[in-house]
């Protein structure tokens, strides 16, 4: 067992998770309008998809990997109409933190597992249904000589390090942008509703029009 697969894995998820994208966008509302712990959650959705991602590459499963990238065009596809959904969905999300307060009084366990299940596996779509994903990952651990990890061992290193490292991202980005939620008023955070809709809604349009030219 080499510690070092663990330290590489972790600067590999975080930064792979880092580069702002639909994802950030969404953990970044949803931390202002929610709390930190709301958009960490999300965030982990997408943690464990890169974790699953990294144990492909990692382990060398090479048929999981062809069988993706075979079915490239419907993965894509189902990701493209489900950004476009939760686009429109958080574009007609309202804003009241009086509302918001009143939840957390009532019904505090069952509204906190339905948030839990809502906003992990809806990230965790989003990015799983990104195969791209893989090859990002073939790639850096071709770079850095990782795609012979020697044993099961250290590949389960390396995987584990992925996770821990997309989620320390999230982790630090729901921290910060939850730092700001109480400061700001019901006005902004509607503004911020309305353009991080839009903003995902065209994302999703883009990968759409991408999977056309496919």
């Amino acid at each position: 067992m080499d510690l070092e697969f663990l330290w590489k894995g972790v600067a590999i998820g975080f930064a792979i998770a880092a580069p702002v994208g639909p994802i950030g966008i969404l953990c970044i509302r949803r931390s202002l309008a929610s709390g930190w712990l709301t958009g960490f959650i999300s965030g982990l959705g997408a943690a464990t998809a890169d974790g699953i991602y990294g144990c492909i590459a990692g382990f060398g499963l090479t048929m999981v990997s062809d069988f993706l990238v075979s079915q490239q065009f419907l993965i894509r596809l189902v990701g493209g109409i489900f950004l476009c959904y939760l686009g429109v969905k958080t574009f007609l999300s309202p804003v009241s933190k009086e509302a918001q307060e009143e939840e957390g009084k009532t019904g505090e366990i069952k509204g906190f597992i339905g948030r839990f299940i809502s906003n992990y596996f809806s990230t965790f779509l989003l990015t799983i249904t990104n195969p791209l994903t893989i090859f990002a990952f073939v790639v850096i651990f071709a770079g850095l000589n990782m795609t012979q990890t020697n044993n099961a061992e250290n590949a389960s290193l390396l995987v584990l390090g992925v996770f821990l490292g997309s989620s320390l991202w999230w982790l630090t980005l729901a921290s910060i942008t939850g730092w700001f939620r109480h400061k700001l008023n019901n006005t902004f955070l509607q503004w911020v509703n309305w353009i991080a809709g839009i903003i995902i809604t065209a994302f999703g349009i883009v990968a759409l029009g991408d999977i056309l030219k496919f």
